[in-house]
C-alpha cells in the first residue's frame, strides 16, 4: 500500500477508541499514510463502550478543508455519539459521499453506517452494522445482514469491536486493490 493515502474520519467527541485506533494502525502497518480528519482541527475525545472516556487524538485536518479527491480510501469508525455527530455535519456527509462517487474503497464499522445512510449511498448495497441500525439501513434501500465483515464492491462493513480483526484485514485488502467501479452504483 506504499503511496496510498487514506483518510480516517473522527468526531470531536464519541468515536469508539478501538474502532479508530486499530484500523489506523492496520493501514499504517500495511504501508499507507493516513490523515485524521474531523469536523475541526484540534483534539478529539474518543470513548470506550460509548460511555467511558478514552484517549484524545489530534485531528490533523478539518473535513471542510479536504476533498475525497485527495485520498485513496476512507475509514469511518463507530461509536453512537461520534457517528451521530458525523452524520449531522453536511461537510462530513459530502466528504463520505465523494468516495462513493469516485468509486473509492470505504470501511465503516458499528454505528458508522449512519453516515452512509445520511450520504444516501446504501441503496442496493449489502452491509452490516451494529444491529440497532438495521432498520435505518433497510429504510435507506440497503440489504442489512448479520455477519462479521461484509464486502460489497469496495464497501467494507462490520458490526462492532469484536469484528475488528476481520474488518482491518479486509479494509487493507480493499484499499490495496483500489477503485471498484461498482462502488459508485449507489449514488
Amino acid at each position: 500500500m506504499q503511496g496510498k493515502k487514506i483518510a480516517i474520519l473522527i468526531a470531536p467527541v464519541g468515536s469508539e477508541q478501538t474502532e479508530f485506533v486499530q484500523p489506523r494502525q492496520a493501514v499504517e502497518e500495511a504501508g499507507a499514510s493516513i490523515d485524521v480528519i474531523g469536523l475541526q482541527t484540534g483534539e478529539a475525545q474518543t470513548m470506550n463502550s460509548d460511555i467511558n472516556p478514552g484517549e484524545t487524538f489530534e485531528v490533523e485536518k478539518a473535513v471542510a478543508d479536504v476533498s475525497s479527491d485527495d485520498y485513496d480510501g476512507l475509514v469511518v469508525p463507530g461509536g453512537t455519539v461520534g457517528a451521530d455527530n458525523l452524520r449531522g455535519d453536511a461537510d462530513a456527509v459530502a466528504f463520505v459521499r465523494g468516495f462513493f462517487e469516485q468509486a473509492k474503497p470505504v470501511g465503516v464499522i458499528c454505528h458508522g453506517p449512519w453516515t452512509l445512510v445520511e450520504a444516501d449511498v446504501v441503496k442496493g448495497r449489502t452491509l452490516t452494522s451494529f444491529p440497532t441500525l438495521q432498520t435505518d439501513i433497510r429504510n435507506a434501500g440497503g440489504n442489512w445482514v448479520d455477519e462479521e465483515v461484509v464486502t460489497d464492491q469496495g464497501l467494507v462493513t462490520s458490526r462492532n469491536p469484536d469484528d475488528l480483526d476481520a474488518f482491518c484485514a479486509k479494509i487493507v485488502e480493499e484499499f490495496a486493490e483500489g477503485k471498484h467501479a461498482d462502488q459508485a452504483r449507489s449514488v
